[in-house]
């Protein structure tokens, strides 16, 4: 079984209390879930006192058998005892290093609800009514990793998220998952004509601001083919897809299962885009070596910026009539059923880079 980042956050910041309070190094420390409601232990890899009122522990991300970019990334917390002051928490949480941040809400630690819940209910126990404490959360490898993520596309920069609501890893590449998600749109097929499939919550979130019948809206995650092919079988008659570019430009390419350890291509794709169009050789170079499909869209609105053209607006609106034709395909080659698709494609900081004709037809119609 694995466990998320929030877990190894909090066994940390509690082995780090025990030590500054001169208890014994633990070799592993009980952690509450509280979701679900269950104990269990955690190792504890290092433990140091750094200064008299600071102590450092460090833990290793377990995520199970389930793949994960955060699996043994360390996971420290330093607990720092202070002054009492009635006016603040107890208990303070707060980013350090590789934990990112949300641009959006004044550049706050991307450390959510359940996590802080989590830390709270854990420590609260140990320490007395006197005591004040500020935990610091650090992910030394987070800032590398969270470039392999899309956290950019949410307005989360600069390290990892300690996001989720449970304590036990519930990754969406699992069968079940997928079958739940099948389920679901089966059931909305029976109602609707048209249904918006988002990948994640964030798109889910996304497409709730935009005022869409929330009914209509389904989750895909990463499985974009099957959920397509699934739309298909059940005589769904159009489909609006609503991504992060860095997605949905997979199926531009003929990808039609999105999770990075499986098939990735999006620079790949996106440079093949730009070189039908003849853009510079140079600026061809800069998009293949970009980090990320955001980095190298910026890229793009730079030149345009820069040189007075609409690259953007050419390449994006290529990629999503792509997207389109190429999706339409997919369900006609596997159920032998024909479905419009639409496409509608955003950035890091939600704002909508392209629809496509058909997509822009759909929008126009559920918002």
């Amino acid at each position: 079984m694995g466990y998320t980042l929030p877990v190894f956050a909090c066994a940390s910041a509690i082995a780090a209390w025990q030590h500054l309070q001169g208890k014994s190094t633990p070799k592993e420390v009980p952690v509450n879930l509280i979701k679900p409601a269950e104990t269990v232990n955690i190792p504890i890899e290092q433990v140091a006192k750094i200064s008299e009122n600071s102590a450092l522990a460090i833990t290793r991300s377990d995520p199970g058998e389930h793949l994960d970019i955060t699996r043994n990334t360390p996971v420290w917390a330093i607990v720092e005892t202070q002054a009492h002051n009635s006016a603040t928490p107890n208990i303070i949480i707060q980013g350090g290093a590789g934990v990112g941040i949300k641009i959006d809400q004044d550049n706050e630690s991307a450390i959510y609800s359940y996590a802080k819940e989590l830390i709270i209910s854990n420590l609260e126990p140990l320490i007395s009514q006197n005591d004040q404490i500020t935990i610091t959360i650090i992910l030394p490898e987070g800032a590398k990793l969270a470039l392999k993520t899309s956290n950019s596309a949410f307005g989360v920069v600069d390290g990892l998220s300690l996001l989720g609501t449970t304590g036990i890893v519930q990754p969406l590449t699992a069968p079940d998952q997928l079958a739940s998600f099948q389920s679901q749109l089966e059931a909305k097929a029976q109602k609707f004509e048209t249904l918006v499939f988002c990948i994640g919550e964030n798109g889910l979130d996304l497409a709730r601001t935009w005022g869409i019948n929330p009914e209509i809206l389904l989750k895909t995650a990463n499985w974009l083919g099957s959920m397509l092919v699934t739309a298909g079988i059940n005589q769904v008659k159009s489909i609006l897809l609503v991504g992060y570019h860095g997605k949905l430009i997979k199926l531009a390419g003929g990808i039609f299962h999105t999770h990075h350890h499986l098939a990735d291509g999006r620079l790949e794709i996106l440079t093949a885009y730009c070189a039908q169009y003849n853009l510079p050789q140079t600026v061809l170079q800069q998009i293949f070596t970009s980090e990320t499909t955001e980095s190298a869209l910026q890229l793009l609105r730079n030149f345009d910026q820069d040189n007075q053209t609409n690259w953007v607006e050419i390449i994006y609106s290529a990629i999503a009539e792509a997207i389109d034709m190429r999706s339409q395909k997919y369900v006609y080659q596997h159920s032998d059923q024909n479905i419009k698709v639409g496409s509608l494609l955003f950035d890091r900081n939600r704002n909508i880079i392209r629809k496509s004709k058909l997509g822009a037809e759909l929008w126009g119609d559920l918002c």
